[in-house]
């Protein structure tokens, strides 16, 4: 019998980031391709691009094109290059000039209460397809409730959840760790062991690569 090698995993993320979705997906095909040589612990923790943005979001277009700069002609290029590389991931982003960004804090707050489930990563997924690839809006507390009814847990006990305000100072201290103790000021972050940092959407092959030579010891 082949003993897996245990890996961990520390996921830092936001709901509303189209690179972590890239890098979910990438990390998880780059997982597969390894098979039976790891035995992948994930968590998810909480990084808000936009923790000021108010309850009824912004259109995603032009909160780019502010931030950043960028004229819309770009936008449109990159909106492009992450849906073809979602695609070539089995992940579909619907995008579009109509499509939105929203606060997030709340689908922190429900991620934290799943991962004491060990639930995270499956909400983590429902909550990507619902923002990226159907359009729903993250302000309406259904959306995160049938997220999280999809993810396997309890609908009832989702919505209590976002209703309380729960877990929301266990979610700013969280982030105030990742931003000010590990120096993590953009996401994705992928902390291999909690040693190894990898940045960004890399493609299957790199986190393949990564991941082996931490098993061989070579890093």
């Amino acid at each position: 019998m082949t003993t897996q090698a245990p890996l961990r995993i520390d996921f830092v993320s936001d709901v509303v980031c189209p690179w972590c979705v890239i890098g979910m997906k990438s990390l998880e095909q780059a997982l597969a391709a390894l098979g039976d040589d790891v035995a992948a612990d994930w968590h998810f923790h909480p990084f808000e691009l936009n923790p000021g943005m108010a309850p009824e979001g912004e259109n995603a277009a032009e909160h780019v094109a502010r931030k950043y700069g960028r004229p819309p002609e770009a936008g449109e290029a990159a909106r492009e290059h992450i849906k073809t590389m979602g695609e070539q991931l089995g992940f579909r982003f619907k995008g579009g000039r109509e499509a939105m960004i929203w606060n997030t804090h709340d689908c922190h707050r429900l991620l934290h209460w799943a991962e004491k489930a060990g639930k995270a990563h499956a909400l983590k997924t429902a909550l990507f397809e619902a923002h990226f690839s159907r359009g729903e809006p993250l302000n309406a507390p259904e959306t995160l409730v049938a997220a999280a009814s999809m993810a396997g847990l309890d609908a009832g006990a989702a919505r209590e959840v976002l209703a309380s305000g729960r877990y929301a100072d266990e979610v700013n201290a969280a982030q105030r760790w990742w931003r000010e103790e590990q120096d993590v000021h953009a996401v994705p972050a992928i902390i291999f062991n909690g040693k190894y940092a990898v940045m960004g959407g890399q493609p299957p092959a790199t986190f393949a690569k990564v991941i082996r030579r931490i098993l061989a010891g070579e890093v």
